[in-house]
């Protein structure tokens, strides 16, 4: 180093350190400055170069080779997708679209609605249509009762109708 470097250098390191530590640092750095510019480190030998660009080319092959089959394979699934896609076309040509029918489906079986009696063959609406019965045996047996608790139990009976007569009425929209 110049004379003007080594002063800055000596003045950086007393900022750190004390006068005299910076005036020993600042000569082990230049004395290993030059120990390194006498001493220069040893290249690579010649033999080490060719094997290292003889594995580069090698890899360099494999890469190559990897790509052109990977582009292979990716033409040969386009090329099968187009022959099955053509295929497929002719076949619907040849045949033709055809006539197109819609298909209609009922929720209700049609063991239902070809029924005479609906009632017994549901069996939710065979279940109420049975308690609906019992209810009217009820309230005529009632009606006939010449006893003060009769017109009571008619009340009774007929709130409980309703009752049972509207959650049918609302099963029966819900239902259609």
């Amino acid at each position: 180093m110049n004379g003007g470097n080594e002063d800055n250098f000596k003045e950086l390191f007393e900022r750190f350190v004390g006068p005299e530590q910076a005036g020993e640092g600042a000569e082990d750095i230049f004395k290993g400055e030059q120990i390194l510019r006498e001493n220069p480190a040893p290249g690579p030998s010649r033999e080490l170069i060719a094997g290292i660009k003889s594995d580069i080319a090698r890899n360099l092959q494999r890469r190559r080779e990897n790509v052109f089959r990977r582009t292979r394979y990716e033409v040969a699934a386009v090329a099968a997708a187009i022959i099955v896609a053509a295929t497929i076309g002719v076949q619907v040509f040849e045949r033709g679209w055809g006539e197109h029918k819609a298909a209609y489906g009922s929720i209700v079986p049609a063991a239902i609605w070809d029924s005479k009696n609906i009632s017994v063959d549901d069996a939710g609406l065979a279940l109420l249509t049975a308690r609906v019965d019992e209810m009217e045996n009820e309230i005529s047996t009632l009606q006939k009762d010449k006893n003060g608790n009769g017109d009571k139990a008619v009340e009774e009976l007929e709130v409980e109708f309703i009752e049972i007569d509207s959650n049918f009425s609302m099963g029966q929209l819900l239902w259609m």
